[in-house]
């Protein structure tokens, strides 16, 4: 009995340092475009943005390799271009894709960054919005772990809820609703982050 409930209370002890350390306050430097205390991995699938280019938009996708699946190192590995084509028959027709976001939402909450933020990620690909070709040129990537049809966690949206807020306080150039999702800037392409992303949800959370 006794080893019980020291395990259940060091098991909640774990939890509770562990959600501390997801749901802490969130700084950006603006020197290195990098969240403090962040988790980085330096993707090489990224450039220098267009000269005295403002970032003007966030866009939200999903991702999950392979698809329908989740946890593992495969994104990480597809960003970093190390992703093995024998690993899954998915990826061998993806594996030598260029990709990249500037930060992912994993399932649990964790984010990873892969791009600075004043640098371009290859994320966007052939797009569009409010006129403007090029996305990627002016825009910040935001991959969740999931899909279109299946919910996403209450601690991604809180995460990227956060994440955002930061965004905009870090860069003023970011108006207030320039948000959107991959399927409103490349519709004949992409359907990301889907019908199961609460769109209502993260407004309330951003407006609280």
């Amino acid at each position: 009995m006794q080893q019980g409930i020291f395990t259940e209370f060091f098991s909640w002890s774990f939890t509770l340092r562990v959600l501390s350390y997801i749901l802490k306050p969130m700084k950006i430097n603006r020197k290195n475009g990098l969240l403090d205390d962040g988790h980085y991995i330096e993707s090489p699938n990224s450039d220098q943005r267009p000269e005295q280019q403002n970032i003007e938009l966030i866009v939200i996708h999903n991702i999950s390799l392979p698809p329908g699946q989740f946890g593992g190192p495969y994104i990480e590995q597809l960003f970093t271009n190390q992703l093995q084509p024998g690993d899954h028959p998915y990826f061998e027709t993806i594996h030598q894709l260029k990709v990249s976001s500037h930060i992912l939402i994993q399932r649990d909450g964790r984010i990873t960054q892969f791009v600075p933020f004043h640098q371009r990620a290859w994320h966007a690909g052939e797009s569009r919005y409010c006129g403007h070709e090029c996305c990627n040129d002016f825009s910040i990537g935001i991959e969740l772990e999931g899909t279109d049809d299946e919910p996403y966690e209450d601690i991604q949206y809180s995460q990227l809820a956060q994440l955002i807020s930061s965004l905009q306080k870090a860069y003023p150039s970011l108006d207030r609703d320039a948000i959107t999702g991959h399927c409103d800037i490349a519709p004949q392409r992409k359907t990301d982050p889907g019908p199961a992303f609460d769109w209502d949800h993260l407004k309330q959370l951003l407006h609280n």
